[in-house]
């Protein structure tokens, strides 16, 4: 894993940062930050302390094949699911954190050759997304892209992959488009940017469906 250096915070006519310290300086640093903004009603507000969690850029995609109507994803194990007392084996798009000076494009690319061993011929952006706003300036880049769904065992499941090194853990798994859609929408798919997605694709399928046709 690498370290990433967060950039410094972006000066803005409405904000005023009175003081910066890093609290601390792990792979992901996390900073204390004092400031003034300017109100609704023009004033100053006074200061504010604020803990940001700095993880920066991010870049996931739904895996989306229009031939089938169905769409590839992962599941792995979240050691923050299981402190928020929910499932900790999470339905996922593939998703990473986009290395210094990378482009979310390229990062998204990587990530599903390391999550997933597919790749994706055609990609469409789908829009920026502010994971957590509260505390942390993580900024997801979320794409959808075409892929071949490979062939699976009887209960949709493809094959395992993930980066041994990191001891990742990840079912690779086939589901029906409207499935995946259903599921979203009932609330069973708790992590946020595969809901995002697959939100998405039920608004706009058959657009995407001809534009890769």
């Amino acid at each position: 894993m690498s370290v990433r250096t967060p950039p410094p915070i972006p000066a803005h006519p409405d904000v005023v940062i009175d003081s910066e310290s890093r609290v601390w300086s792990g792979r992901f640093p996390l900073d204390v930050v004092r400031f003034r903004h300017r109100r609704f009603d023009g004033a100053l507000s006074g200061v504010r302390t604020w803990e940001l969690w700095r993880r920066g850029r991010a870049a996931a995609l739904l895996p989306y094949d229009p031939v089938t109507d169905s769409v590839v994803l992962i599941e792995q194990f979240r050691f923050p699911a299981l402190a928020a007392g929910i499932d900790p084996v999470l339905v996922e798009l593939p998703a990473g954190l986009c290395e210094d000076g990378e482009a979310p494009e390229t990062a998204i690319r990587r990530e599903m050759i390391e999550e997933m061993r597919m790749s994706a011929d055609r990609l469409e952006h789908i829009g920026g997304f502010l994971l957590t706003p509260g505390g942390a300036d993580e900024l997801c880049e979320l794409y959808v892209g075409r892929v071949a769904a490979p062939p699976t065992d009887a209960d949709g499941i493809a094959w395992h992959a993930g980066e041994a090194e990191e001891n990742e853990d990840i079912r690779v798994r086939v589901w029906p488009a409207d499935a995946a859609i259903a599921a979203a929408m009932a609330g069973k798919m708790p992590n946020i940017v595969t809901a995002a997605g697959l939100f998405w694709l039920a608004a706009r399928r058959d657009w995407l469906r001809d534009r890769w046709a």
